[in-house]
């Protein structure tokens, strides 16, 4: 089955195109740029008390949404925010030792390793780095006070294990453990419902939520990080009337909120959700759908002379899949000159499928590949 008409402003303004990077930059379906219209028409119409609507109704939407994916059993304990860094840095700021005693995987995405280099070199943290298989065992040695890794590594694909295991060694008094779902979020089935009282987890919409950038968020389990020290207006958005000097804190997810921002990713992220909903597209189904073009593509063995680091078993996988090898980077290259997009991180080429691809998509990359490996 086809859904490209889901996709019909995106794959039009660019008909020559073959976009196979749905998890780098997700293509928007029509309901994300109505989505943004609709924000523009908010803030033409209402002006100075469009807050009240994006604060009220428009966020407490999206919230049943996020909830809704992953089984959180309260919506109030999402906050919003432009990007997930936001969210690290209020996380880290909330922990009272320093240096922080960081564990992490050695395939974290380059915003967190390049934060955690620099904090390393200002001595306000100390990282330990395993492999991800390793992190669960490690994790169970102590001695840390926060443990943080991706649901999915954004080189490899890998899909983590033990997020059971890292909620079941946390406390309000450390360690915390956070969950980086960029990866995961609306692309793996995930219910959060047994360890929503123990980890955060944040992730965003420009990936598999199809919602483009600015729409971030943050789950904070309940009891810890009362009052994160690096802090914006916004988390006390209630309360706007307490006297100089008192510094309050929402109650909830709110908390760890910061200042004015760009609320039309809320509108792309709600009306995308509205689509899903409409057309019946479960992640499941749209997992169902990624997972026979991921097929069709490695049953021709596509790229012989590569490693695919996350092969297809049973088990819940990537949306795209990664190859590792010496040619990596020429092969994205001459693919990019066929109007062919994909992308390459060092010696890894990684291949996003989508919602947008159908069998005939799959096919014009086999003959684009077929083309480049004859005139190697």
């Amino acid at each position: 089955m086809s859904w490209k008409t889901l996709f019909s402003k995106a794959l039009t303004a660019d008909p020559d195109r073959l976009h196979f990077a749905a998890h780098s930059h997700h293509l928007w379906p029509d309901a994300a740029y109505e989505g943004h219209m609709a924000a523009c028409d908010d803030a033409m119409r209402l002006a100075d008390h469009k807050w009240d609507k994006v604060m009220g109704p428009v966020w407490a939407e999206a919230q049943g949404h996020v909830a809704a994916e992953l089984a959180l059993p309260d919506p109030g304990t999402i906050a919003f925010a432009p990007n997930t860094h936001d969210f690290l840095i209020r996380i880290l700021s909330a922990i009272p030792v320093r240096p922080v005693r960081v564990l992490t995987t050695d395939g974290e995405f380059h915003s967190f390793r390049r934060q955690m280099d620099r904090w390393s070199e200002s001595g306000d943290v100390m990282v330990e780095v395993v492999p991800a298989n390793k992190l669960a065992e490690k994790a169970q040695s102590g001695g840390h006070d926060l443990i943080f890794a991706s649901q999915v590594l954004f080189n490899s694909g890998t899909v983590l294990n033990g997020i059971d295991e890292l909620a079941g060694l946390a406390r309000p008094e450390g360690p915390w453990a956070v969950i980086d779902g960029y990866h995961g979020f609306m692309a793996l089935d995930t219910d959060l419902s047994a360890v929503a009282d123990r980890i955060f987890y944040l992730s965003g919409g420009y990936k598999y939520a199809m919602s483009g950038e600015g729409v971030c968020f943050l789950h904070a389990p309940p009891g810890y990080a009362p009052r994160p020290p690096v802090t914006g207006w916004y988390a006390a958005f209630d309360d706007l009337a307490l006297p100089p000097g008192e510094v309050g804190y929402a109650p909830d997810g709110r908390r760890f909120l910061g200042s004015t921002f760009d609320p039309s990713g809320l509108y792309r992220f709600n009306a995308v959700q509205k689509m899903l909903s409409e057309t019946e597209l479960s992640t499941s189904r749209i997992s169902d759908h990624v997972r026979a073009l991921q097929k069709q593509f490695l049953k021709q063995d596509p790229l012989p002379n590569m490693h695919l680091l996350n092969p297809l078993d049973e088990a819940p996988h990537a949306r795209f899949l990664a190859f590792k090898g010496e040619n990596a980077a020429a092969l994205h290259a001459a693919l990019a000159e066929r109007n062919v997009v994909t992308d390459v991180r060092g010696d890894v080429l990684r291949i996003g499928f989508g919602l947008y691809h159908d069998t005939d998509d799959v096919d014009h990359l086999l003959r684009f590949l077929a083309q480049i490996q004859a005139l190697e």
